[in-house]
């Protein structure tokens, strides 16, 4: 006979770690509980006639194994944990009053009342797991679950140990996307919270700063100590010395730290320091400020490749690394960074090489932010165009058929 589960739960982890858990179903229910399943090193076994695409991809990559048929009593010989997660009240109900009968607690996904084990709304912060219960209310489990840990991530709950003394925490490199505050990553917010110094410039999120803790140590890379440009060498210094005086430096850079970021430059800086460090690649906005944008990089049938050039240096440099006339064969999408101010001589070498002067282009302004502008034209009146509309960096120019496409 089923007991009616209380309300009032008895929350605990379960070390599942190579132990037969037995899932019946194998529909989008089943699809939700399996990753954590699987995280937590279940042994896991699926028993289901059918399912979905990613179940069945689970189990072909041999994450579960999965009996392919209709569940039988039995099933739960040997198991610790049950969930039974099909969509016919019956089958479930058979499953609960097994496991019930073998004293195997279990999860019944479509009335969770009649089970005698109820999945917490969990969320996963640096090592923690948080879970909430609410009493058979789930929405309201999630939400606070998600307040919780977005609270952990970006520092307004506390959760960090006093450091020992001499521990060298080192330096974490962290692409901020491409401006907007919200496009950073959860990683790189999380470990923005705990910086003690916080090596920044002009391109990164920089609403951001204002969260931080009173205490923490900002350093403008773009204003120190030779005006506008501070030399990568003098970054580089200042990332290992306030690592080895014992703090936690977070370089917080716009973009990705390894897409024209210099972002290997610092970690070989850091590295010959003996100083370590953490990368949390970034949203880049060579594709994310086109995206926004309304300008996808490529589409089926219009663009086959994408290729991203730095317009730091113009064709015909010395120091250029770039085959321009290559680039002027292929048919596909450039996006070129950096190079508003040389865009004429960019265009002029794309069209020498064989590109089409009505090859369209946009150029995206200030992407994500409120202040973003767009300007369309083509490549053999881009730099005209722009020069009128009054572009200026930071700006991302999009060249290829692509550039010419309009949502609805």
């Amino acid at each position: 006979m089923m007991v009616a589960m209380s309300e009032d739960h008895y929350l605990v982890g379960l070390d599942l770690t190579g132990r037969r858990v037995v899932l019946v179903g194998g529909g989008t229910v089943a699809q939700r509980r399996l990753p954590r399943l699987i995280g937590a090193g279940a042994a896991v076994e699926v028993v289901s006639p059918s399912t979905t695409a990613a179940v069945g991809a689970m189990a072909d990559a041999g994450e579960v194994v999965w009996h392919r048929r209709r569940y039988a009593d039995g099933d739960l010989d040997g198991a610790w944990y049950a969930l039974a997660c099909t969509d016919d009240p019956e089958v479930n109900a058979a499953v609960c009053a097994e496991a019930e009968r073998r004293r195997i607690f279990c999860v019944r996904a479509d009335n969770g009342a009649e089970g005698t084990a109820v999945t917490a709304a969990s969320g996963r912060h640096e090592g923690l797991v948080v879970g909430v219960l609410s009493g058979g209310q789930p929405l309201r489990s999630a939400a606070v679950r998600d307040n919780i840990v977005e609270a952990l991530h970006s520092g307004v709950i506390a959760d960090s140990v006093p450091r020992q003394d001499g521990e060298l925490p080192g330096v974490a490199l962290v692409g901020g996307g491409p401006g907007d505050p919200e496009l950073i990553t959860v990683k790189g917010r999380r470990l923005l919270a705990r910086a003690d110094v916080v090596v920044t410039d002009r391109l990164g999120p920089r609403e951001l700063l204002d969260e931080l803790r009173p205490d923490v140590e900002i350093v403008d890379a773009a204003k120190i100590p030779y005006g506008r440009a501070a030399s990568q060498d003098f970054i580089n210094q200042t990332l290992v010395e306030h690592a080895k005086a014992g703090k936690f430096v977070v370089r917080l850079k716009g973009g990705d730290p390894y897409l024209f970021g210099r972002g290997f430059e610092e970690l070989l800086a850091c590295a010959e320091a003996g100083v370590p460090v953490t990368v949390v690649p970034g949203i880049t906005s060579a594709f994310s400020v086109p995206a926004v944008a309304g300008v996808p990089v490529t589409h089926r049938g219009v663009a086959h490749e994408v290729v991203v050039v730095s317009g730091h240096v113009p064709p015909g440099h010395e120091t250029s690394l770039t085959d321009w006339d290559a680039l002027g064969r292929l048919r596909g999408t450039i996006v070129l960074m950096m190079g508003v101010d040389k865009l004429d001589r960019f265009a002029d070498a794309l069209l020498a090489a064989g590109r089409p002067g009505d090859t369209p282009v946009a150029i995206i302004q200030d992407g994500t932010m409120p202040t973003q502008r767009i300007t369309r034209s083509t490549l053999d009146s881009v730099a005209a165009d722009a020069k009128a509309a009054g572009v200026r960096p930071p700006a991302v120019t999009v060249i290829g058929p692509v550039a010419g496409l309009q949502g609805s």
